[in-house]
């Protein structure tokens, strides 16, 4: 069986905001020109993990390497030519709200690169092509559905043809419709173009259908990782109330308080009012 390359790799990761702990030692590998997708329930650490892959937060101990260097020990021009390798799609899509569809598209080629102006008017368009938007072109932000603001979105992501794209929740808020179309393009862009597709989700069912391996991270620790097979089967009560949606089981539905009668019937009051 041949060896996958890792594009990613975090070893031992430890990080804490304040008082409280966010990963206790996460150990994640990352494969290259794979879909893996990184899951867990909210409050995990899903996002603060994709910003210490692109070198915004720094961890307190343990390491993430892209590509075999850590990026904690980059220099900022190091860090910023390591970005331009990297395509981020926004939970919320981010466009700039004041440029067309083609301008937002366009906006990476032209800071990053000295192309010009007809090449890049041709990358746009293959780009939107892409992701099916290419009439659209010459529309405002405001001109769009959420599905296609999303959508080009993705185009600009992927504008610099990086070697890794990152989604942050990118089917939070579509319709099933757009939800499916999201998929689709994932899937068919990741095989078109080999680039490592890194997904943070909520969405079980339509990140388990592309993922070719999934970590589901709890309590600061991976507490599974495997193919979208290995994760249905999993034994680990963790992993079946994530996958299940029960309310509670080991990942509480409540937030850590002091005892609520006591708190009522005012014994020891941590809320001043």
């Amino acid at each position: 069986m041949a060896i996958i390359e890792n594009i990613i790799e975090i070893n031992h990761l430890k990080f804490r905001r304040g008082d409280r702990v966010i990963f206790k030692d996460i150990n994640i590998n990352i494969p290259q020109g794979k879909i893996t997708a990184i899951m867990g329930p909210s409050g995990s650490g899903k996002t603060t993990l994709l910003k210490m892959i692109g070198g915004q937060l720094s961890p307190e101990q343990g390491e993430v390497l892209v590509g075999g260097v850590s990026v904690a020990g980059l220099s900022r021009k190091e860090l910023f030519a390591m970005r331009k390798k990297m395509g981020m799609l926004f939970q919320s899509g981010a466009l700039f709200s004041e440029m067309s569809v083609f301008d937002n598209v366009a906006f990476p080629l032209t800071v990053n690169t000295d192309l010009e102006p007809s090449l890049i008017r041709d990358i746009v368009l293959m780009k939107l092509q892409a992701v099916g938007l290419r009439g659209a072109a010459g529309l405002m932000p405001s001109e769009l559905s959420g599905g296609m603001a999303r959508r080009v979105a993705l185009a600009r992501a992927i504008a610099l043809d990086p070697e890794i794209v990152m989604y942050d929740e990118p089917f939070a808020g579509q319709d099933p419709i757009g939800m499916g179309v999201l998929v689709t393009l994932i899937k068919k862009l990741n095989q078109s173009l080999g680039h490592t597709s890194v997904i943070i989700s909520h969405d079980i069912q339509e990140t388990l259908s592309i993922a070719d391996y999934i970590h589901i991270m709890a309590d600061g620790v991976v507490v599974a990782s495997g193919t979208a097979r290995e994760i249905r089967e999993s034994r680990s009560a963790e992993v079946q109330q994530f996958i299940n949606g029960h309310p509670d089981g080991p990942v509480p539905f409540h937030y850590p308080a002091e005892n609520f009668m006591q708190q009522l019937m005012g014994e020891k009051v941590g809320i001043d009012r």
